[in-house]
């Protein structure tokens, strides 16, 4: 197991689309491997492989609470079927890649998800609550997507100000 580097803004790989999986293969479960270690480590509930610079179609979430235990999910392809357009919620998001930045974002309350798991089975999911706001920042990420995309224009480029110019400070 290895803690992988993540990606932080403005790395231009994070505003990459990336590519289905076309094969589990042994590469791509040490990969899963990796991202569950790196995200416990960071800590956070979720990781696209984007964010550790891998451009395929693959994330893993945990938002399993103290109390029940880690419920790790490792998602490939996923694919939202569904959504709820006439219920939203609001949650504080937070992301590795946009380190100790946290705002409020509306996204639909539920979503189904069609997806293949690591022993490479179609499933679907229903998902509401945080399961549901993780799953879609997540996918959003493999869609070049970024949390601070659904913010005002305003409040975005504040951020992206701040961190490109930590960037440039290397800091």
């Amino acid at each position: 197991m290895t803690i992988l580097p993540i990606l932080v803004i403005p790395d231009p790989r994070l505003k990459m689309v990336s590519e289905p999986v076309e094969a589990i293969t042994d590469d791509i479960r040490k990969l899963v491997t990796d991202m569950y270690e790196t995200m416990y480590d960071a800590p956070g509930i979720g990781l696209a492989a984007i964010q550790v610079g891998v451009a395929k179609r693959l994330l893993v979430v945990d938002v399993g609470s103290r109390e029940e235990g880690q419920q790790p999910l490792t998602v490939i392809n996923p694919e939202i079927i569904w959504e709820s357009d006439d219920e939203f919620r609001i949650h504080q998001e937070g992301c590795l890649s946009i380190p100790e930045y946290f705002e409020e974002v509306e996204r639909p309350a539920c979503i189904r998800m069609r997806y293949m798991d690591l022993d490479g089975n179609t499933q679907e999911i229903d998902a509401d609550g945080l399961l549901a706001t993780c799953l879609q920042h997540e996918i959003d990420h493999l869609n070049g997507v970024l949390f601070i995309d659904h913010l005002s224009k305003l409040k975005r480029d504040r951020v992206n100000r701040k961190f490109a110019k930590a960037a440039k400070a290397g800091v």
